[in-house]
């Protein structure tokens, strides 16, 4: 087995399907329509998992900022992002989508924004109408799900591939709030490569375009900077392993081990990428707010 993950030859992550722009093109077509925007982020990664170019299509379209999973989330990091983006005028709702909880703030967060223009549609004399909600966000962070417990049943598939919702479609969440849900988005080119890994380790782009081993390797890394404690408690390291020798350590613990004593390095690298997608060490959050500032 030959480890080569270094800043020098790390893959460099570049995936934007056709649909993406499709997606974008749709979003612009019916922008008119629209009154408010809900872009979800993973609270995991609240700036790697935001739409880059996406004020340049919305314009100044009112905002609201929907943090999902964030009960897997370290909450005193992810905090910072939150006052971040209240400071640039956003309103920020977190969730824990498993257990509902943040969705009825949505709702009124959303209702709130739109009160202002059916108090002066009364005032000439129309009828109020339902707010139009444009739901947007990277693939895998939430988004369908999110929606099936704003409509209070399941009125979207759910998956944990990305890319599993293709087209725009209008959903009805109550009297007062009509959704358009459109398929995950990214940007069409990931010039920061440190939140295209990021994307990667939690399924927002394939994991198929690059090796297993080097975003194995690269979570391990993460997880040694930033939780080293709960890293090295989750598999029995010892202080001053090398690279393999954790690998070597992780397939004893866990049993990747096949026939002869040979090593499952692959099997390994599953296992590190399944623990650390389902919260397996802990709460994490994998940005950082000096990143951003």
């Amino acid at each position: 087995m030959v480890i080569k993950m270094n800043n020098e030859n790390k893959t460099n992550i570049n995936w934007y399907p056709g649909h993406m722009k499709k997606t974008k093109e749709q979003i612009q077509a019916n922008l008119n329509l629209i009154d408010v925007i809900i872009e979800v982020l993973d609270a995991r990664m609240p700036f790697s998992s935001k739409i880059k170019d996406l004020d340049e299509i919305l314009l100044k379209k009112p905002r609201i900022l929907v943090f999902t999973k964030y009960d897997l989330c370290d909450q005193d990091k992810t905090k910072k992002f939150i006052e971040f983006y209240q400071q640039q005028g956003y309103i920020v709702c977190c969730c824990d989508l498993m257990k509902g909880m943040g969705i009825k703030k949505i709702i009124d967060s959303c209702e709130q924004l739109f009160q202002k223009e059916n108090e002066q549609r009364k005032k000439k004399g129309m009828k109020e109408r339902s707010v139009r909600a444009l739901i947007v966000g990277v693939p895998n962070v939430g988004k369908s799900t999110l929606i099936n417990r704003l409509v209070g049943k399941k009125a979207t598939a759910v998956g944990n591939r990305p890319g599993i919702t293709k087209q725009v479609s209008w959903i009805r969440i109550n009297p007062k709030i009509e959704l358009l849900d459109t398929p995950g988005i990214l940007w069409p080119k990931l010039e920061d490569q440190y939140s295209a890994h990021i994307l990667a380790l939690f399924s927002s782009i394939k994991e198929e375009i690059l090796e297993k081993e080097e975003l194995a390797v690269f979570a391990l890394s993460i997880l040694e900077e930033q939780y080293k404690d709960s890293l090295y408690h989750r598999y029995s390291f010892e202080e001053n392993l090398d690279l393999v020798e954790k690998l070597d350590q992780i397939a004893k613990k866990r049993g990747a081990i096949m026939r002869g004593g040979i090593i499952d390095y692959e099997k390994v690298y599953h296992i590190i990428l399944q623990d650390l997608r389902t919260g397996a060490f802990g709460p994490i959050t994998l940005d950082s707010i000096e990143r951003v500032k």
